[in-house]
């Protein structure tokens, strides 16, 4: 794989660490501030929504900005937007700093994912994409576990302040590796938003929305449930998230030589065993050994779903793929906030805190019934065009 590709994946261990990291310094953050874990559970859906309103609107601003140049303005935003979550003085200004933040991140790996597969021969796109989201995976294995570490003895500003300094690393790290690759000529906004328009394209979104949703109901309350159910002590919940990093890194280096293969299927594959696995949290939540394994299974299963979703909106959108590869990380972090949401509204309700498990599991046989519709309406669009071209190629009759 091509050097220029660790450049993407520094900044992706970037932004995967302050993404994930607010989830294991709840507790932390509520205590600070004088407020619940759930309501502190709005910091995870500000950065979400972040991403959600950032991913097309900065896109559609840089449509034409040559890619490196527009990598190198994301993560620079990034990094503004995670010193000033650090420097947050009050909870609601904290909130818009966790926004900041997150406005780049959709545009970065809708960009990123373009980039990627330009720097690698055909067949290999897959594998491209997926090297570049090992830097959100590896940061769960190492950076999330270590920032709330980090968090917890010296206050969870110091961890935002790393996540700043990682930012720059990686600023660095584009500018020196990453090659120019020129804006696609006919990338304007309008062909961008008429690919977004295609029907594999939305079905795709709605995928990564009610599939993704599921594996975020439980991961975003993963420190409390341990913590309250399982009944590790507050310092085990790094090792917790380390475990979770391990699955998460695992199923992404499956995801790319799977998908290259046969990206539906990986993604079917993916989705109901998520489901499968959400289940049987629910009980294994119960134990400490066989919910450390069920940690590592779930991170594996989860992040089976991101390359193949990804490739496949590329792939429906091919003429003007950049817009839709970031709407997908928009959809992934409305996944993301919508998860979140539905966690805190049952443990709010008194349903218990392994309660996520189970809303979750519907929510990713839901994203799988989605995909199946999907997979089956593209093979019917195929065979209308496998006829078409066959009446084309007839010869007339005299």
């Amino acid at each position: 794989m091509p050097i220029a590709l660790l450049a993407l994946a520094v900044s992706a261990f970037g932004i995967g660490t302050t993404e994930f990291v607010m989830m294991g310094l709840l507790p932390n953050v509520a205590d600070d501030l004088g407020t619940s874990v759930p309501t502190a559970g709005y910091l995870v859906s500000a950065y979400a929504l972040g991403v959600v309103i950032g991913a097309p609107l900065l896109t559609a601003f840089g449509a034409r900005v040559p890619r490196k140049r527009m990598l190198l303005l994301l993560m620079g935003l990034f990094t503004v937007g995670n010193l000033a979550t650090a420097l947050a003085p009050g909870f609601g200004t904290l909130l818009v700093g966790r926004v900041l933040a997150g406005l780049p991140h959709g545009a970065f790996f809708g960009v990123g994912a373009v980039v990627a597969t330009r720097l690698v021969k055909e067949g290999r796109s897959a594998r491209a994409v997926a090297t570049m989201f090992l830097g959100l995976t590896v940061a769960n294995v190492v950076g999330v576990p270590a920032a709330t570490a980090l968090g917890q003895q010296l206050g969870w500003r110091a961890t935002f302040l790393v996540v700043t300094g990682i930012g720059l690393v990686a600023i660095a790290s584009l500018a020196a590796l990453i090659p120019q690759v020129p804006a696609e000529g006919q990338a304007g906004v309008r062909h961008e938003i008429r690919a977004l328009g295609n029907r594999q394209v939305l079905l795709g979104l709605l995928t990564a929305v009610f599939g993704f949703a599921g594996i975020f109901a439980v991961y975003s309350y993963l420190a409390s449930m341990m913590t309250k159910v399982t009944g590790f002590s507050e310092s085990s919940v790094t090792i917790v998230l380390a475990l979770f990093g391990v699955g998460m890194t695992l199923g992404t280096l499956l995801a790319g030589p799977l998908t290259d293969r046969a990206p539906r299927y990986t993604l079917y594959g993916g989705l109901g065993g998520l489901a499968v696995m959400l289940v049987l949290f629910h009980f294994a939540a119960q134990a400490k050994w066989a919910s450390l394994v069920m940690v590592v299974v779930l991170g594996a299963t989860g992040f089976l779903i991101t390359t193949p979703i990804q490739m496949l909106v590329m792939r429906a959108a091919s003429h003007a793929p950049t817009l839709a590869s970031a709407s997908n990380q928009s959809a992934f972090n409305l996944a993301n906030a919508g998860g979140a949401w539905i966690g805190g509204v049952v443990i709010a309700a008194g349903w218990g805190w392994t309660s996520p498990t189970l809303v979750g599991a519907g929510l990713a046989l839901l994203g799988l019934l989605i995909a199946v519709l999907a997979g089956r309406a593209e093979k019917a669009e195929s065979r209308v065009v496998a006829r078409s071209t066959m009446k084309a190629d007839a010869p007339m009759s005299s």
